[in-house]
C-alpha cells in the first residue's frame, strides 16, 4: 500500500484556519456544536495547540453561567467538549457536569425495544417515536463509552455499547453493510431506506474510536470489529474518482457531500495501511472544499430522515455547518495522528 501523502505542517496551517473560523460561529448547547468543538478537541489533541482549548473552555464556561439546559439525545454532544477539557484541566465541574448527562441517559432519555434510545432534540416541535436514527451511536452512545471508560463506570461503559450493537442490529444492511439513517420501530421499517452519507461517518468513526477503548477479551469488541470491517470495505467501492462519496451513497445522481466524506476518511486512517490509497484521495478532496478563511464548503444542511431520495438530493449544502467544521477538523487530526507518512 502506498503511504499517505500529505504535508504535515500544511495540515496544521488547514486545522488552525478551520479552528479559528468554527469560533466566529455561534452555537447554542446543542449537536452543531458538540461536534464543531469535538472537531476542535481532537485537533487539540493532534497539536497540542493550547489556544484551542482555551477559546473551548472561554464558550463552555460562558454557557455554564446559565446553567445546564434541558436535555436531550442530540444535546449530549456537547459532553465530549467537557471531558476533554476535564482531562486537560482537571477543573471537577466538567466531570461533574459530564455525569449529570450521562445521568440523564441512564435514567431519563426515551428507549424503545431492547433499551435503543429513541431520537430527540432540543426542540418539542419535533417528535420521532420509538425511532431509531444512525447519529445516536456519534451523540450518545460514544459519551457513554468514553465517560465510562475514563471514570471506570461500567454501567455507563455497557449502556454505551449496548446502543452500538441495538443500532447495529436495526440500521445495518446485511446485504451492502452499508447503515441505513434510520429505524421505525412501530412502523417495522427503515422509513425512506437511504444509505446516507454521513450517517455512515457517525457510524464508522464512533465506531473506530470505540475500538480503541474497549479491550479486545470483551465480547463487544468482535462485534464493534466485524461491523466496522465490513462496513468500510463497502464504503471505499463507493467513493468517487475525486475523493468524496455522494450524499446518497448509492446514487451517483446525488452530490458529493464534505462532512459524511471526511467523517469515513477518518475511520479508513483507523485501519493502518489498509485503505491508504483511498485516504490519499481524500486528501486532495476534502482539501480542495477548504476555504482560506478555514471554511469547509458544500457541506449538507441538518438533515432528518428524509421522505424519499429526492429528499436528499434537495437538502442545501450551501453554508457554513458546525458538523461540517468539527468532522472536517476530525480528519484532519486523524492525518496528523498517523506516522507513517
Amino acid at each position: 500500500m502506498p503511504a499517505l501523502q500529505f504535508d504535515p505542517d500544511e495540515i496544521r496551517k488547514v486545522i488552525d484556519r478551520v479552528v479559528h473560523r468554527t469560533f466566529r460561529m455561534d452555537f447554542n448547547w446543542d449537536w452543531p456544536g458538540g461536534v464543531a468543538f469535538y472537531g476542535v478537541t481532537e485537533a487539540y489533541e493532534a497539536t497540542g495547540n493550547e489556544t484551542y482549548m482555551e477559546l473551548l473552555k472561554e464558550w463552555v464556561d460562558e454557557k455554564l453561567e446559565d446553567g445546564l439546559p434541558k436535555l436531550s439525545v442530540n444535546g449530549i454532544s456537547i459532553g465530549h467538549s467537557l471531558l476533554t477539557l476535564y482531562k486537560v484541566t482537571g477543573e471537577e465541574r466538567y466531570i461533574e457536569i459530564a455525569t449529570q448527562m450521562a445521568e440523564f441517559l441512564k435514567h431519563d432519555a426515551e428507549r424503545f425495544a431492547e433499551g435503543v434510545f429513541q431520537h430527540t432534540v432540543n426542540s418539542e416541535a419535533y417528535n420521532f417515536p420509538q425511532q431509531a436514527w444512525v447519529d445516536t451511536m456519534f451523540m450518545a452512545g460514544y459519551f457513554l463509552v468514553r465517560i465510562g471508560s475514563l471514570l471506570g463506570r461500567e454501567d455507563y461503559f455497557e449502556d454505551g455499547l449496548k446502543q452500538y450493537h441495538g443500532h447495529e442490529n436495526y440500521l445495518q444492511d446485511p446485504t451492502t453493510n452499508l447503515y441505513y439513517h434510520g429505524w421505525d420501530h412501530l412502523a417495522q421499517n427503515h422509513m425512506s431506506g437511504m444509505f446516507w452519507a454521513r450517517g455512515n461517518a457517525w457510524a464508522a468513526i464512533t465506531m473506530s474510536r470505540a475500538l480503541t477503548l474497549v479491550h479486545v477479551t470483551h465480547p463487544s469488541f468482535m462485534i464493534l470489529e466485524g461491523s466496522l470491517r465490513d462496513q468500510l470495505s463497502s464504503l471505499v467501492r463507493l467513493q468517487d474518482e475525486s475523493g468524496l462519496w455522494h450524499t446518497v451513497l448509492t446514487d451517483k445522481s446525488s452530490y458529493l457531500e464534505t462532512s459524511g466524506s471526511a467523517g469515513i476518511s477518518a475511520a479508513l486512517i483507523s485501519s493502518g495501511s489498509l485503505y491508504n490509497k483511498y485516504t490519499n484521495k481524500s486528501i486532495k478532496g476534502i482539501l480542495s472544499r477548504i476555504t482560506e478563511d478555514g471554511t469547509i464548503t458544500q457541506v449538507s444542511a441538518g438533515t432528518a430522515v428524509m421522505r424519499d431520495i429526492d429528499g436528499y438530493r434537495g437538502v442545501p449544502y450551501k453554508r457554513i455547518q458546525g458538523w461540517g467544521q468539527g468532522l472536517g477538523l476530525t480528519f484532519l487530526a486523524s492525518l496528523l495522528n498517523r506516522r507513517d507518512w
